[in-house]
């Protein structure tokens, strides 16, 4: 997927690094996440003044890269994407964005610890870092404090339910059995006696600043809390732009959501009839959830099958399909430390010594597991899914700068790994009509949360004609529409309410790379390996930057 020869870095190029390098600057956990060596300990400065700082560096970035020449295509897309991401970091600090940046999922409350699960753990050197981690994680709690505080006196803070979630998910944390005391123990007779000691300590500190965020949550935060889940039109277009990596009409989305759920429903239908002829679709599903041979019991169980069916698609695609360079070639499937549920991906180091990671975070209590559900979700966050895309905006450095190869856009990123889940079945590997059920019953879910989030958060008329949309709808919705367990579809919805936009970029960004692609065969034929092959080795960009990469 890269070029033969290397290219010559450009000014724009010079700038992204540059770019890169003040991020690395800003937000130290990138060294970890890139795997690059240099501040392993440190955290970003979470408190308003950081907040200030980043938004500072991003103007002065903006204004230089603006006035850049290009050289080439590449040079076009990096100044493309580069304007649209800092555009959006100022106009997301000016609309107190850090001031309420509290989720269940993906905000400082978890960021600060889950950290620890990528840093390395083998070595001496290597506890020692996660030691002052533990150190550090308290002053990086209170910059963020500052900021939630910050957002009390803007008259802007996260909805309650968010709030009452998260404290639920610190209670775990701090509590005698919590992670940060069973990360204190792991390490055993591989460190120092002294070493030990200072892990413990910083276990304790650590705890005692989930501590604290609880306390500020319920006695300081909570009474300021709306009830209200939704966040009006504004910030959720300006939320929504930026996971999609373009302008969407808010209300044809919403509308197209809809006809797409419907259309997901009547294709369910269809092969629930396959399975056991007659059978509705919860029929079908209670005959296969019934069926011993689709099963797997305990983590273990699950920890294998992801591998090996990793492995198989990665050997077979990389025969067939895909391009796919020996480095990628290894993909770890891992049991997530936590039991918040949720799967998710992490990728390979920049220069793969930390291969890529699928990452499964089962509930507590979950002890089985269908393999007729999940064979879709490997595809997704392995191969041709994740792995695939962002493995290679990784390898391909011959073309791509530092920061093109970890740039993210969700739009693009999980729009990819839904159409790779859609590629699965046309390419046969999804022709049991379990496992395509299963797939479908994916694609129903990604289209429910389109109608949940936009109606929630815009405040739209439900479907059913009771009135308008609320928080409270989006559970018994969801409840309708996904074949999980509890746990799991309350964990998506509150998930929902408290990242507005994420969600409905898998649908969107599934959508608009469907759109590209026939726009592609249109111009240039019906070889998909092509098409696939030109779009990932652009790496991951806002979808209307690869819209207009491939058209030029």
């Amino acid at each position: 997927m890269t070029s033969e020869t290397s290219r010559t870095p450009t000014p724009i190029d010079a700038l992204a690094e540059e770019w890169l390098d003040t991020m690395l600057d800003l937000e130290p956990e990138l060294h970890v996440h890139l795997g690059r060596p240099g501040r392993e300990s440190d955290y970003a400065d979470r408190s308003p003044d950081g907040a200030a700082d980043a938004a500072v560096a991003a103007k002065a970035m903006l204004a230089r890269v603006r006035t850049a020449e290009p050289v080439d295509s590449i040079d076009n897309v990096t100044q493309l994407d580069l304007i649209r991401t800092l555009e959006l970091d100022v106009e997301q600090h000016a609309a107190g964005f850090w001031q309420r940046e509290l989720n269940v999922i993906a905000s400082p409350g978890q960021d600060l610890r889950d950290i620890f699960d990528l840093m390395p753990n083998e070595t001496e050197e290597d506890w020692s870092h996660i030691a002052k981690r533990l150190h550090n994680l308290p002053n990086a709690m209170n910059g963020y404090l500052e900021s939630l505080r910050a957002g009390i006196a803007a008259n802007n803070v996260p909805a309650i339910r968010q709030i009452r979630e998260v404290i639920t998910q610190a209670e775990k944390l701090v509590a005698d059995s919590g992670f940060f005391f069973q990360l204190a123990t792991i390490a055993g007779d591989t460190v120092s006696d002294s070493l030990q000691s200072d892990l413990v300590t910083g276990a304790l500190e650590s705890s005692k600043a989930y501590a604290d965020l609880i306390a500020f949550l319920t006695n300081d935060l909570a009474p300021h809390a709306p009830q209200a889940d939704g966040v009006g039109r504004e910030h959720y277009a300006l939320a929504s732009r930026g996971f999609v990596g373009a302008e969407i009409d808010l209300d044809e989305t919403y509308e197209w959501g809809l006809e797409e759920l419907a259309r997901m429903v009547a294709e369910q239908e269809a092969i629930a009839h396959e399975i056991k002829p007659g059978a509705s679709v919860q029929e079908a599903i209670e005959h296969l959830d019934g069926d011993a041979s689709r099963k797997l019991h305990g983590t273990d169980a699950l920890q294998k099958w992801m591998q090996e069916t990793s492995d198989k698609a990665v050997a077979e695609l990389g025969r067939t399909h895909f391009d796919i360079p020996e480095p990628m070639r290894r993909i770890e499937c891992m049991i997530a430390p936590t039991q918040e549920g949720g799967i998710y991906y992490t990728p390979p180091s920049d220069d793969f010594s930390r291969a890529g990671r699928m990452w499964w975070s089962v509930p507590e209590g979950v002890t089985e597991f269908d393999t007729w559900r999940e064979l879709t979700t490997v595809y997704h966050e392995g191969v041709p899914g994740h792995h695939l895309q962002c493995g290679l905006a990784v390898y391909n450095r011959t073309e791509l700068n530092g920061w093109r190869r970890m740039n993210w856009n969700s739009g693009h990123g999980e729009g990819w790994a839904l159409y790779a889940e859609r590629l699965m079945a046309d390419l046969g590997y999804l022709d049991d009509p379990a496992d395509r059920l299963g797939m479908l019953d994916g694609q129903r879910m990604r289209a429910a949360r389109v109608v949940v989030d936009i109606g929630v958060h815009l405040g739209k008329p439900k479907p059913d004609g009771t009135g308008n949309w609320t928080g409270d709808d989006a559970f018994p919705f969801l409840a309708q529409h996904v074949n999980m367990n509890e746990p799991f579809i309350r964990f998506e919805a509150n998930r929902y309410l408290g990242w507005p936009g994420q969600a409905p970029s898998y649908k969107v960004g599934q959508r608009i790379w469907e759109q590209i692609r026939d726009e592609f065969v249109k111009t240039n034929g019906p070889d998909l390996k092509e098409f696939h092959k030109k779009a990932l080795s652009i790496g991951s960009v806002g979808l209307d930057t690869l819209k207009t990469a491939l058209q030029s």
